[in-house]
């Protein structure tokens, strides 16, 4: 693929097709693949300008990452794109032992042969925010710091408990971390300091508080591509490269993308143990949806009779004119530590294809980001390209997704966790 400005990795699914939507709604072509791309399956995409592997990692070890990032990070190299990617939840939840974003950065800075890597956390799009390297996150109507959110601080695999990103992620590598703060971004940065910042820190994260420091940082990611061309973050990177006054390639104003409209009852698989999650399915059964609970347990053993009761009750609820919605859990009460996450994403995936594959359904969801990461290997999907940004709930948006039987498509959307109003599922089906 020639003329690629930016390309990516995703830790999960759903945070890459949040990128996705960053660039596309700002005029920037981009497809997302499910792994490397083969130069056949590449050239099925003429003229995007940005491409993004959705990816695991997020749930995945450092010996795992030791086997499996070298070759996408070596991908990406190759790639002749200007910038490099390697995209992490706006949370930044993650751990020496899981999703360790610090082994990441090591590994693709010995990739990349790359002094400095910068990163980029805040997003304002999303309600995220930091502030002399402090991250801060909404819940609901409020703002939190991450230690103290409601849901971030208790995460059943990579609680929050530390809000300064240089001491949290210093907890799972060895190189320095500097900061570039709100004050710095505001006053203006003259590009021989930003240099020397770049010199002095192997890692430099920069504030994003509010429009003019996000496109400050972009404007600064920019500049320092030539020797900084490997960038970590969140989706915060992008919103930084496509802010109009960062005055980037990648900078636009957002279009209008109009919704395609409603395509009758569709299904939704859901492994989020969110409270979010548990709100939206609990709106969703009071509007028009059939809940049917499935055993997390079960499906993580690859029970075959527990496979069988979730598509004859979701055929059920389909043959009432219902959208069915299958869950494994409603709120973090139902989390279930011992349970193999990556085990029930990929029985969920199991059970949506089934559906999908005898009620020729053309629009489906998957809520949970780990979930979604897995589940997705189930549903022999090549590749996904926006379809249409979701009203108040960007992050998740409603993707075409490319099958790998050529000529074959789905409408499929993947919600995070902490992502979307009240109404989300709904929103899918009729928009």
């Amino acid at each position: 693929m020639t003329g690629l400005l930016l390309c990516y990795y995703g830790d999960d699914l759903t945070g890459s097709t949040d990128v996705m939507e960053a660039l596309a709604t700002r005029g920037t072509p981009t497809i997302l693949f499910t792994g490397i791309p083969t130069a056949e399956e590449a050239a099925r995409f003429p003229g995007r300008r940005a491409v993004g592997i959705a990816g695991t990692s997020r749930s995945e070890t450092p010996a795992w990452m030791d086997a499996h990032l070298p070759p996408v990070f070596a991908w990406m190299k190759e790639s002749g794109a200007a910038l490099c990617h390697y995209k992490v939840c706006s949370t930044f939840d993650s751990s020496p032992a899981v999703g360790s974003i610090g082994r990441a950065i090591d590994i693709a800075a010995a990739v990349f042969g790359q002094a400095c890597t910068p990163l980029v956390v805040g997003a304002p799009e999303l309600q995220r925010y930091t502030a002399f390297g402090n991250l801060f996150a909404h819940f609901g109507p409020d703002i939190f710091r991450i230690d103290r959110h409601p849901v971030m601080r208790r995460h059943p695999v990579t609680p929050m408990d530390e809000a300064d990103l240089r001491i949290h992620l210093g907890r799972q590598t060895e190189k320095s971390i500097g900061l570039v703060d709100f004050l710095r971004l505001k006053n203006g940065l003259p590009p021989e300091e930003l240099s020397r910042r770049a010199d002095a820190d192997a890692i430099l994260l920069f504030d994003v508080l509010d429009e003019e420091t996000k496109a400050a940082t972009g404007r600064h990611l920019w500049s320092l591509r030539s020797d900084c061309r490997f960038v970590a973050g969140s989706s915060g990177v992008e919103y930084a490269l496509v802010a109009e006054a960062a005055g980037t390639p990648l900078s636009g104003k957002v279009r209008a993308v109009p919704g395609p409209g409603g395509r009758g009852p569709i299904a939704v698989v859901s492994g989020s143990c969110s409270p979010t999650t548990a709100r939206q399915i609990r709106h969703a059964l009071e509007n028009g949806f059939a809940g049917i609970p499935v055993d997390p347990a079960a499906l993580a053993e690859g029970a075959e009779p527990a496979v069988r009761a979730a598509l004859d009750a979701a055929a059920a609820a389909l043959g009432a004119g219902r959208s069915p919605l299958l869950y494994t859990a409603l709120g973090s009460a139902d989390a279930a530590d011992a349970i193999d996450g990556h085990a029930i994403g990929r029985g969920l995936g199991r059970i949506l294809a089934g559906i999908v594959r005898r009620h020729g359904l053309g629009r489906v969801v998957v809520a949970g980001g780990d979930t979604s990461s897995h589940a997705i290997k189930e549903l022999s999907i090549s590749a996904l390209e926006l379809l249409a940004p979701l009203p108040g709930c960007p992050g998740s948006p409603l993707c075409t997704a490319f099958l790998k039987t050529e000529g074959e498509e789905l409408e499929i959307a993947f919600k995070g966790g902490q992502v979307g109003t009240d109404a989300y599922f709904t929103i899918v089906r009729d928009i």
